[in-house]
């Protein structure tokens, strides 16, 4: 039974893969990395892919134990507007998602967790860029000086995290990340519960 669904797994792999011929970076960011590749597609042919290589994130939802969430509000420049967001941040050099989580969570909001669970990972952007994101929830927290980064202006606050699903539910929560984290974690807890804090 492995070896015939190894095998249909192999068939549809060799009919849809695309197998790089010759990659040029064109675009080295801060952030991130911009590569033009030439590719050869299933039935032989050869077409270009323009792509941003990422180093990956980390988002955090932040859980009380009178069932709130944190969110932030920051300003997105590309967007041109404000928007509730959860902790999160970049994956540094040779950094771990978790420890990344731990660092965004004390640089956005000032807060040291106690306990940390990943309750997912997800790809944001998958027809231009190879961007994984890493998702963590986390309880049981003590407190420090925020320290965000100096171009990084934030508001943190606290909302029920049935508001939080609700605000989902009905687009007032518009951020990619912060939509998938929030339900990733809701889902989790409804499989892995109880949850140690008592949601609401």
């Amino acid at each position: 039974m492995e070896d015939k669904e190894r095998q249909s797994r192999n068939s549809i792999s060799d009919k849809l893969e695309e197998t790089p011929i010759r990659s040029k970076n064109v675009f080295d960011g801060v952030l991130l990395d911009v590569y033009v590749d030439e590719v050869r597609l299933p039935d032989g042919s050869t077409s270009t892919r323009d792509w941003i290589k990422h180093p990956g994130a980390s988002a955090v939802v932040p859980v009380f134990e009178d069932g709130t969430v944190m969110l932030l509000k920051q300003y997105r420049y590309p967007p041109r507007r404000i928007f509730a967001e959860v902790p999160a941040g970049k994956l540094d050099p040779g950094e771990s998602p978790e420890t990344t989580a731990k660092r965004e969570l004390t640089e956005e909001s000032g807060l040291i967790c106690s306990n940390l669970v990943k309750t997912g990972e997800f790809y944001p952007a998958i027809g231009y860029a190879d961007e994984l994101i890493h998702i963590y929830a986390a309880w049981g927290f003590a407190e420090q000086q925020q320290k965000s980064d100096d171009d990084e202006f934030l508001i943190t606050y606290r909302i029920p995290y049935s508001e939080a699903l609700r605000m989902v539910r009905e687009g007032e929560i518009m951020d990619g990340k912060t939509i998938c984290s929030l339900i990733k974690t809701w889902l989790w807890w409804e499989d892995n519960g109880p949850f140690p804090v008592a949601f609401t």
